[in-house]
């Protein structure tokens, strides 16, 4: 099975490359720059196509012979709603257009549960505005709103990690999540890609897997069960909204367009309610999540300290 993959040198892609090599597909991968995005030396390799999401030449290479796309490439961090746009509307306008340009039909794009509050951020709205790019597509198409993922290689949630190594880990105002790991969602989105998988009923479907905690996690019960994969207690304290906007504004003046915690992040992380519906669960047939989280981020806790991260 030949697989266009886009976003396959960021942290979801990166697991999807490997687990699809490792399954005997071969996978064609986007990457800005070549010798950025070669695997160790003697491992099997991807398909690279240098390019971006605004170069339709690349895209129309990474989409040819392919018998499906999976799209997960988009920006999570940026300053304006228009750039967000470029990157998340326009780009995955580009994406579907090369699909059917190289008649590909089989299409699972990789959204967020963002999507579902497109008023609360730029990074929400321009999800939204991608989903109905590919509802409108033409295409046989399945969604995935992926909620909070964590893992090795992960540098989002390896600063809560830091910081509870320290023992106190700050959390956003009182609210639930849920979460899943970065393999888990991989195996998810190769078994949507194929054809076994339409004849379950996903196609022209949203789905928003998680790891099979039923209401997600309470935000502080995710800060210690962070601690214990460190061997850790921690305190975790939640930071009212008014701080966490506070820090944004601090954070952008201070670093500018290399903020990490900008305004329209931390209006996302204030939001009370980040748990997956379960009226849009998988086909329990078709996937489960297989990594029990507190193991998972023990796991990831051990790879951190390996890898000189923590």
């Amino acid at each position: 099975m030949i697989l266009a993959i886009t976003g396959g040198t960021g942290f979801v892609g990166r697991a999807v490359l490997d687990t699809a090599l490792a399954d005997g597909m071969r996978p064609h991968a986007l990457t800005r720059r070549m010798g950025g995005a070669q695997f160790a030396s003697g491992q099997a390799q991807p398909l690279w196509i240098e390019g971006t999401l605004g170069d339709p030449a690349a895209l129309a290479r990474l989409c040819e012979g392919a018998d499906a796309v999976i799209h997960i490439a988009g920006a999570v961090n940026l300053p304006t709603l228009a750039q967000f746009a470029e990157v998340n509307v326009a780009g995955t306008a580009g994406v579907v257009d090369a699909a059917r340009a190289a008649g590909v039909r089989r299409f699972v794009h990789v959204s967020s549960l963002a999507a579902r509050e497109p008023d609360l951020s730029h990074y929400g709205w321009s999800k939204a505005g991608a989903e109905e790019v590919v509802v409108a597509s033409g295409l046989d198409w399945t969604i995935v709103r992926p909620p909070a993922i964590f893992g090795p290689r992960d540098t989002d949630i390896l600063d809560l990690f830091k910081a509870a190594r320290l023992g106190v880990v700050p959390m956003p105002p009182a609210g639930r999540a849920s979460i899943l790991h970065v393999d888990d969602l991989a195996r998810l989105l190769l078994v949507l890609a194929e054809a076994e998988a339409v004849a379950e009923g996903v196609s022209q479907q949203i789905f928003e897997p998680d790891d099979g905690r039923a209401g997600g996690w309470a935000h502080r019960e995710l800060a210690h069960a962070i601690g214990a994969a460190l061997g850790k207690r921690v305190w975790a304290p939640h930071v009212p909204r008014a701080l966490l906007m506070g820090a944004a504004r601090l954070d952008r003046m201070v670093r500018r367009g290399r903020a990490k915690l900008t305004p329209d992040r931390a209006r996302y992380m204030a939001h009370p309610d980040w748990v997956s519906d379960p009226a849009r669960a998988v086909p329990p047939g078709l996937w489960q999540p297989q990594v029990v989280t507190p193991e998972g981020l023990a796991d990831t806790a051990r790879w951190y300290g390996k890898n000189g991260w923590l």
